[in-house]
């Protein structure tokens, strides 16, 4: 069972300078099924992110939740995503936290004698929640769930008889190996994780639009399950590196402080639970109510929070589309939404989503939801070709 929702030091460092050459051409397929023919640029040396040999470590940290300094205004973004993906896949979670001893063991010999940040071993539970046999509907395989060409271009036999894609130790060394060789290009490992599920190039294209090399500014360039990968990927090594002794209860508790370099601040308000009181729900009787949290969401105006109603909704509907059937303010949900594209996604730590929506629109919303919602989805459709 696949677990999708949960993931270049110098290349003659780890391989010789003719083998790179033959990677640079080399045709790449990654590890989710959406192929890509890319190529592996190399990188100049002593550019930002990559320290030069001899220092402690080649490479940049690994960003978890809580590292204000990395997130900035992501910071509380990134922290109540990694809160609600633990309560969403905490069995899950909980299970690979049972069967991780000897993986990691094996992951983690591989990445210190790289000098590797540890965390990267998170991606291979993201890819196949730690199945060595896991096998895609691509033909991505093992647990790292590599595609046949990038498997080869990296060094590993793939035959009928013997796939080295299976195997622990070689399959570690030849993920490790392409991580090295995307880090070396793009020199940031939220990059890099973008990267493994994407193929380079999208990334590429991405920082040619935008001009920049930060994850959030390329975001919505990159493709939606794309997006999905690398937020699952901070959700999880947060949860392993920081939060493990919460898999088992569910949740996060409300005390808790992500990261040293937070700023001391009122406590978050749990996953789920509203900042105002729900008018409605689709998924409760006629007139049912949801109790007012006690804690206000501070950025949202006092004639906001009282104009302001939620309604739970299992399909998402697009904005565009509720501007047109019940004139609702489009850059309004936006902003009162600011995390409603990764339920869009498919990759909310949820299935269902509190919409934040004007109480005007409320009984027009509930009249219109079933044909908003199969309208959206062909929109959607449409949109992913």
């Amino acid at each position: 069972m696949q677990y999708k929702v949960l993931f270049l030091s110098l290349c003659t460092l780890i391989c010789g300078s003719d083998a790179y050459v033959r990677a640079q051409s080399a045709v790449v397929k990654t590890s989710v099924g959406n192929p890509a023919k890319d190529s592996v640029s190399q990188k100049h040396i002593g550019q930002p992110g990559m320290l030069v040999s001899g220092d402690k470590s080649l490479y940049g940290p690994v960003p978890l939740a809580g590292t204000k300094s990395y997130f900035g205004d992501k910071n509380e973004f990134v922290n109540e995503y990694t809160r609600k993906y633990l309560e969403a896949h905490n069995k899950t979670l909980f299970h690979v936290q049972n069967a991780s001893a000897k993986p990691f063991s094996v992951i983690d010999t591989v990445l210190s004698r790289k000098q590797m940040p540890k965390e990267l071993k998170y991606l291979a539970v993201i890819e196949s929640a730690l199945n060595h046999k896991a096998v895609s509907r691509a033909g991505a395989v093992g647990p790292w769930q590599l595609m046949e060409s990038t498997a080869k271009m990296m060094g590993l036999t793939v035959t009928r008889r013997n796939d080295d894609r299976t195997d622990w130790q070689k399959s570690t060394n030849a993920a490790t190996k392409y991580l090295e060789m995307l880090y070396s290009d793009l020199n940031d490992w939220l990059l890099v994780i973008a990267a493994y599920n994407s193929g380079p190039t999208p990334v590429q294209r991405a920082i040619a639009r935008t001009g920049s090399r930060n994850f959030w500014d390329i975001k919505e360039f990159l493709p939606k399950e794309t997006q999905g990968h690398v937020l699952a990927f901070i959700a999880t090594a947060s949860i392993f590196e920081n939060l493990g002794k919460f898999i088992n209860l569910g949740s996060v508790p409300l005390d808790f402080k992500f990261g040293k370099d937070e700023e001391p601040g009122p406590k978050p308000v749990a996953a789920g639970t509203p900042a105002v009181a729900v008018a409605a729900t689709t998924d409760a009787p006629a007139g049912a109510m949801a109790p007012v949290a006690e804690k206000k969401v501070t950025q949202f105006t006092e004639d906001e929070l009282k104009n302001m109603t939620i309604v739970r909704i299992k399909q998402p509907i697009h904005f565009d589309v509720m501007g047109q059937e019940i004139g609702v303010d489009k850059k309004l949900m936006a902003r009162w939404n600011s995390d409603y594209q990764q339920f869009e996604l498919k990759s909310y730590p949820t299935p269902f989503y509190n919409l934040r929506l004007p109480k005007d629109k409320l009984d027009a919303f509930l009249a219109k939801k079933d044909a908003m919602t199969t309208k959206s989805a062909a929109v959607y459709q449409q949109t992913s070709k």
